[in-house]
């Protein structure tokens, strides 16, 4: 589709939105959401014509980009047959959508519990897992992101979470491997692993084995900056988890369905978690859809005793229409694979390269469509770009970077100190160079607040 101006609309969005809309996440007077005309594949559009290639895949759920048509399709006949239905009934477009997802999940991920995001997916499934085994704990790591609903922002373990945190819901706060920030002094990933399981257990025996009921971590954390475990941890945790008879939880919200070149993260690492939650690409975001993925245990333990809890919208229809289109173009057009082969190919050596040649990047990592750079000061000490969270004048640097890409036409993801790459997962080869050379400019950018 070719963006046709029209500022005279846009100016109308605009001004109901600063009248009317209280946006997440931000001080509502000193903020301008760009005004958004349309949307296609791996592109959208303002009401002045200007496109903008999109790095940041909305808010990394458009893993098969905009508008795709089959999709679209898919909800306009599920319109015309059945908008909505209430969520105690069997009904086709929910238990295709169900059985689809369980064919992908690991393990005897085979029972689906729909929610309407990844949210309310972190909520139930630490629900279940309390309730599962009566414990009332739940440990989950710094440099991470669960949602924003109530226990969810509670296991977040980065400061979106402390203006909530009564330290009333229960959660204890562990440190997860990261060898580049490292806190266990380690000067290998192998030390690093080793040191933080050993950390994790140490946690465990202080806080007593015997009241707690979960560990939940991001299989590949997102916004914390797409950390990837080093091998042998996950298998430790579940290990641990085993040891201790608590329950495994995996968020897989943003790194499910495609995002790491496989379909789930945990296929990466050979792990299977008791219960996984999921969301955004389920469907590519177009209707609101979550869930959790339960193992046959936890599913017995509600087999004779109700489950206590649901919500009115509960595998919607539209939702799980678009998910069953979603999965099934996924598959036929291949773009799992498309994402892995692209992300080893074209992704990481472009990256690399930039890491060379720009003294503002510290560090490149991430595999698929799921990758960060982290920007420094000084590459020697790694100081950050900006300091931990930075707002205002002390951002600026961040700001200038994001100023710059979205000024050439790229729209980036940046949190913190680090810029992710996280376009659609079938973004074509001439789009992620498109988007990559971009970066390139963006990055000199960064460079000039280095030292």
């Amino acid at each position: 589709m070719t963006p046709q101006p029209s500022p005279q609309a846009g100016a109308a969005v605009k001004a109901a939105d600063r009248a009317h809309v209280f946006h997440s996440w931000s001080a509502q007077e000193l903020i301008d959401p760009l005004a958004v005309a349309g949307a296609e594949g791996s592109y959208f559009w303002d009401y002045e014509g200007k496109r903008y290639l999109d790095f940041s895949s909305g808010l990394v759920y458009t893993n098969i980009g905009y508008q795709h048509p089959r999709v679209v399709a898919a909800i306009q006949e599920q319109a015309a047959r059945m908008t909505t239905f209430a969520p105690a009934f069997a009904v086709e477009a929910r238990s295709e959508a169900a059985r689809l997802i369980a064919e992908r999940t690991p393990g005897d991920l085979d029972k689906i519990f729909f929610t309407n995001g990844g949210a309310d997916a972190v909520e139930h499934a630490l629900r279940m897992a309390r309730l599962h085994t009566g414990r009332p704990k739940v440990l989950s790591a710094y440099r991470s992101y669960h949602g924003g609903t109530q226990q969810a922002v509670n296991v977040t373990g980065d400061p979106r979470r402390w203006a909530s945190d009564s330290g009333t819901a229960g959660v204890v706060h562990f440190w997860a491997p990261f060898l580049y920030r490292s806190r266990f002094y380690a000067e290998t990933e192998e030390q690093e692993c080793a040191r933080a399981l050993e950390h994790l257990e140490t946690t465990i025996a202080f806080e007593g084995p015997g009241t707690i009921a979960a560990i939940v971590l991001e299989t590949v954390p997102g916004t914390a900056g797409i950390m990837m475990p080093p091998a042998g941890y996950l298998a430790g945790v579940r290990g641990i988890c085993d040891k201790y008879g608590i329950v495994f939880v995996l968020d897989e919200v943003m790194a499910g369905f495609g995002r790491t070149g496989t379909w789930f993260a945990a296929d990466l690492y050979d792990v299977v978690p008791d219960l996984m939650t999921f969301a955004k690409g389920v469907n590519s975001g177009y209707v609101p859809l979550g869930g959790v993925a339960i193992s046959a245990e936890i599913a017995a333990t509600f087999a004779e005793r109700p489950y206590p809890g649901g919500l009115t919208y509960s595998g919607h229809p539209l939702a799980c229409a678009a998910a069953v289109a979603t999965l099934n173009v996924m598959a036929e057009e291949g773009v799992v694979e498309h994402a892995a082969r692209l992300g080893a190919e074209v992704v990481e050596p472009a990256l690399r390269e930039l890491a060379e040649r720009h003294p503002s990047v510290g560090e490149v990592r991430g595999t698929g469509m799921f990758w960060a750079l982290e920007l420094v000061k000084n590459r020697e000490t790694r100081e950050p770009l900006v300091p931990y969270n930075a707002t205002g004048q002390a951002a600026t640097p961040m700001s200038a970077f994001a100023a710059s890409a979205k000024a050439h036409g790229l729209w980036p993801f940046v949190n913190m100190n680090r810029t992710h790459v996280v376009p659609p997962c079938n973004v074509s080869e001439a789009e992620l160079k498109e988007g990559l050379a971009v970066l390139d400019t963006a990055l000199s950018v960064a460079d000039e607040y280095t030292e």
